[in-house]
Order: C-alpha cells, then sequence, then structure tokens
C-alpha cells in the first residue's frame, strides 16, 4: 500500500475569502490537477453537491472525491442536531467513497474574519472541553457506522490551535475521532507536527500538507495579524518551499496509507496555482518515497 497524493481546490480558489480565485472556473482547476499529478480533490465551494454530478466532473480527469470540509457548531448544538444538520454532506462523501470526513468547530472562530486578529481566537475553559469532546465523540461514532472516519482539523482562528488544544481534544475523545494532522497550522500554532506524527500516529487518518514562510510567519506574530491577512500576505505556500522538516513528519508515520494533501492557501494571482500545486507534489512525492510511503511508480 502507498500514501496518496492529492489537493485541495483551495490552492485556485479560497473558501474563506471567495473573492481570492473567484473567477477560476472549476473545470480549470479539475484539469490543472490532473496535470500536476495529483489523484484527488477535496471539495470546494465550486463543486457539485450530488453524487452523479460530482462524478461527471471528477472522472474526465481521473480525480477521486478524497473527503471535504465540514463546519460543526457542537459548542451551541447537541449531538443528535448536529447529526442531523451534517447528513447531506456525510451521505456524498459516502456515495463518492470517500474514507474521512473533515470536521472543525466553527461556532465561534475568527479564522473567516480579516479585521480580528487571531490573539482574539476563542478558547475553553476545562468544562467546555468535557461537554465538546463528549459531543464529538458522539458525532464520531455516527460517522464511523457511516462507513468513514471523522477527522478533526486543528486550525489558527479556532478553538482547537495550539499543542495543548490538541492534546487535549486527544485525550477526552473517544476511539471514533481522529486526527487530521495539518502541518501548517501545527507549526504555526506553535506545534512541530513530526512530534504530532509521532505522538498520535494511531489516531491520525489524514495529513494535510502545507509549509509556512517563516518571515511572514513572525511579521504575522509581531503585528497581531488576523488569520487571512497572513494568508493574503503569504504565510502559506507548499511543501518544501518554507521551514517544516516533512521528511521528519513522514518518517514518523511508518505505514501511512491514506491521502496526503496539498492546501496551500496563497492568493492565486501572486502564486500561481499549477506552478504550486506542481511544485508541491514534486517534492512531497520526493520525500514520501524516500519516507517507504509511496511506490516508485508514484514518485515520478
Amino acid at each position: 500500500m502507498s500514501a496518496k497524493i492529492g489537493a485541495n481546490p483551495i490552492i485556485w480558489s479560497n473558501d474563506d475569502m471567495p473573492e481570492l480565485g473567484g473567477e477560476t472556473p472549476l473545470e480549470t482547476c479539475l484539469a490543472e490537477a490532473h496535470s500536476a499529478g495529483m489523484e484527488g480533490l477535496e471539495l470546494g465551494n465550486k463543486f457539485p453537491r450530488t453524487p452523479d454530478a460530482l462524478r461527471a466532473a471528477l472522472a474526465p480527469h481521473g480525480l477521486a472525491c478524497i473527503s471535504g470540509w465540514y463546519s460543526c457548531e457542537l459548542l451551541t448544538r447537541s449531538a443528535e442536531d448536529e447529526i442531523a444538520a451534517m447528513q447531506d454532506h456525510l451521505q456524498l462523501l459516502r456515495a463518492m467513497g470517500s474514507p474521512v470526513m473533515i470536521f472543525a468547530e466553527t461556532s465561534n472562530t475568527v479564522h473567516t474574519q480579516i479585521d480580528v486578529p487571531l490573539s482574539a481566537r476563542p478558547v475553553l475553559d476545562s468544562q467546555d472541553w468535557q461537554g465538546f469532546a463528549r459531543r464529538l465523540t458522539i458525532v464520531g461514532d455516527a460517522v464511523a457506522r457511516a462507513g468513514l472516519k471523522l477527522v478533526y482539523h486543528h486550525h489558527m482562528g479556532t478553538v482547537v490551535q495550539t499543542p495543548a488544544d490538541i492534546d487535549t481534544l486527544m485525550r477526552l475523545t473517544g476511539e471514533s475521532v481522529h486526527l487530521l494532522l495539518d502541518t501548517g497550522h501545527a507549526w504555526w500554532g506553535g506545534a512541530d507536527p513530526a512530534a504530532l506524527a509521532a505522538r498520535y500516529r494511531d489516531r491520525i487518518a489524514h495529513v494535510h500538507t502545507k509549509d509556512v514562510r517563516p518571515a511572514i510567519r513572525a511579521q504575522a506574530d509581531a503585528q497581531d495579524w488576523s488569520f487571512l491577512r497572513s494568508v493574503l500576505n503569504g504565510v502559506f505556500t507548499v511543501p518544501g518551499d518554507g521551514e517544516i522538516d516533512f521528511p521528519a513528519v513522514f518518517r514518523n508515520l511508518p505505514g501511512y496509507d491514506g491521502w496526503v494533501v496539498i492546501e496551500a492557501e496563497q492568493d492565486p494571482a501572486r502564486a500561481n496555482p499549477l506552478t504550486y500545486a506542481r511544485m508541491g507534489r514534486n517534492y512531497l512525492a520526493r520525500t514520501l518515497h524516500d519516507a517507504g510511503l509511496l511506490s516508485c511508480r508514484h514518485a515520478s
């Protein structure tokens, strides 16, 4: 078994700031993802939301539907209400054969607000954590019964951002809640993604690979920028173009055979999507091959 390399369409069109790449047709994204060597794509705001239409869009390019982000609100509603709310998304992923469903709590996030600094992000107290983790585990159990894995996406500007947040999430939730390891969000949030890979390798079921430009990260931290302002200024890039030690990350995930997704949030007008997608895919293929996670056939 080999890991599989895919991409998130945020390289071409941004979901949090739809004006970034808003003019780029879905067909361009699909064609260029295939040209760059991707095996699949996660969902974005331009993708069809019925199985037949989604298959018709992806099939000509030989692309799988990897997964799709789901914005949960478990701090403000019950597990039962969340399970009901997520059904359309869950059933679409199930119909497409996607192995995981990406979750992140967004009821009080600041990452979508360009004028709100990251220092204003929400923080949970111990009582909130207990209730959140309990409800998330119930939802994870429901996702598992549908044949998928719930993978939780730690994210800048949300209640799960720091190493302590990630550790608390993993400690308080049950086995049906898996971790989506996002290298860029981990590094910027203060965690070593290689250390997270080693600590939670048995619960990591999905990997997002983005790199961090250190000078821009330092400026964003020093000036307390918002998440989106930091993105606009280029804090993220594709793997191999920043300061993260990706060989160390994948050495700590022996036997991993899930999806490894390139998800560099950049302004496509400043960072040509096809150029960066190819750059990231080629670097990632070499790195995964060297770590024994990718066959020679897929590493070319």
